[in-house]
């Protein structure tokens, strides 16, 4: 009896590990990344409520949205850095944790103090766990035609839920209250961790290194800093000293973190990582595309609400189609680059969004949903989406194993802080438009300047992608890889 008990003891110790299946992983890393987008958009609807019901000013209620948002983008080159360092299944479990305890605090809060807190500490979370999803998928799926699909799915979720977060946001609004906006990322986080904690793998650079500190605080001060020059020029303008110090102080700071990382042992961010052409040609396309195609969530909201008349949750109903747009470009992108390459379907997808960018700018006080709305928003959402997922695998493919999770947080705080950049310049040129007039009138004509300028922006952009990306994912590292056996190769023979 007991050699059997030593034998099947045996056994179970040499079973290998199951490996969960791949869609699995790619479900719960597009979950992640679904929560953290989602929050970006969700608040809009309800900072009236929240203002109500905390009694909070109008400065304090502009900072439910930048507090995320700051915290988001200056904290996530640290958190891609420390996934490929620590362990991304690891990152990815600390960052949602986080994420999910602020949104509980952030729900039941009671001062407006507290609501603030809580929605800095869901950005830190948001900005750890953001990297990690994109390293884990792309860890988990080989390069090639399977992970294209891969990035498309996770391209589709997080930008379904940016599309998704006025929905959303208004239904949870008008049918329970806005608590609730924050509530319903608790339940949906639990089951996300759980899932993650006996289904994910652990992976990480293994290279033994500790995390650049100072390069960390020096680049997310410096991203913080300019985020909040940004975010007050909309309240002050462009010239006042509240806007210009916190920019060039930013803009110092950042400075001064790429002279400490060229003098650096183990830099935060290897500058030569710059220097790979698909990695920096990617990161400023996804860069321009982001400032343009960010506001346009914004800036079709306000004019639902404020020129047409609808409800918050009439106005999110409205950009369903666009919302429905964005999941299919991204979903038909791998198709397309098969055929054409990726660097031609980035171009061919923000061509798409210019023609909406373009008809959306010819906006009218009365203008009908079908025409006003519907079919411009469907033509730059779903160019927004043929255009995101080959930028995202242009910029991964050019990366190493180890710098993976950095590459996905440069991906990431490009979208981001192109977005924040954009949305306050053209706050400001819509704003200046209008010159302080409520009209309907007035108000079309500042957002439909904001729509012109967006076109001027993705046009630069389609003549960026054509001139600067690489005609194929991996590309340069083939090259770099042929090269290199070509050199073996006559050493061998000498």
């Amino acid at each position: 009896m007991t050699p059997m008990l030593e034998a099947a003891d045996t056994t179970r110790r040499s079973r290998p590990r199951t490996v969960p299946p791949t869609w699995l992983v790619v479900g719960l890393a597009c979950a992640g990344q679904f929560l953290v987008v989602l929050d970006v958009s969700v608040v809009n609807v309800a900072l009236p409520s929240m203002r109500a019901d905390l009694a909070m000013s109008a400065s304090g209620l502009q900072w439910v949205v930048n507090a995320y948002a700051i915290a988001f983008a200056g904290f996530m080159l640290l958190g891609g850095r420390a996934g490929d360092l620590y362990g991304r299944k690891r990152m990815f479990l600390v960052g949602l944790g986080l994420f999910t305890v602020a949104s509980l605090a952030g729900g039941l809060a009671q001062e407006g103090w507290e609501l603030l807190l809580a929605r800095a500490a869901q950005g830190l979370g948001a900005a750890v766990l953001a990297p990690s999803t994109l390293t884990i998928l792309t860890a988990a799926v080989p390069e090639g035609a399977a992970r294209a699909r891969a990035i498309a799915t996770w391209t589709a979720v997080g930008a379904g839920g940016g599309a998704a977060g006025g929905l959303v946001g208004g239904a949870l609004v008008e049918t329970l209250s806005w608590r609730w906006v924050l509530l319903i990322n608790v339940p949906i986080g639990a089951a996300v961790l759980l899932g993650s904690v006996l289904l994910l793998s652990e992976s990480r650079a293994g290279d033994g290194r500790r995390l650049d500190l100072p390069g960390a605080l020096l680049v997310t001060a410096g991203l913080a800093t300019l985020a909040y020059g940004i975010s007050q020029t909309e309240a002050e303008g462009w010239t006042a000293a509240a806007t210009l110090v916190p920019l060039c102080a930013g803009l110092g700071l950042i400075g001064l973190f790429l002279l400490v990382e060229s003098r650096t042992a183990a830099p935060l961010m290897p500058l030569g990582l710059l220097r790979v052409r698909s990695v920096a040609s990617a990161n400023v396309a996804m860069f321009l595309c982001g400032s343009a195609m960010f506001c346009m969530w914004y800036f079709m909201t306000l004019y639902a609400q404020n020129v047409l008349g609808y409800s918050p949750l009439d106005a999110g109903l409205a950009l369903v189609p666009s919302s429905l747009a964005v999941v299919l470009g991204s979903k038909l992108a791998p198709r397309f680059m098969r055929v054409a390459g990726a660097r031609r379907v980035a171009a061919l997808g923000t061509v798409v969004a210019v023609v909406g960018f373009g008809w959306q700018s010819t906006m009218s006080a009365d203008g009908g949903y079908v025409v006003g709305i519907m079919i411009p928003g469907i033509l730059m959402m779903l160019g927004a989406g043929l255009a995101a997922t080959p930028l995202a695998a242009l910029a991964t493919s050019g990366a190493a194993p180890g710098e993976a999770g950095l590459v996905s947080g440069l991906v990431n705080t490009s979208r981001t802080m192109g977005g924040s950049l954009g949305l306050a310049v053209l706050s400001t040129i819509a704003a200046a438009r209008t010159a302080g007039s409520g009209t309907p009138e007035a108000l079309t004509e500042g957002y439909a300047l904001a729509f012109r300028v967006g076109t001027g922006v993705l046009l630069g952009g389609v003549v960026l992608m054509l001139v600067w990306l690489p005609r194929q994912p991996g590309e340069q590292r083939v090259r770099r890889s042929q090269r290199s056996q070509r050199g073996i190769s006559s050493k061998s023979e000498k």
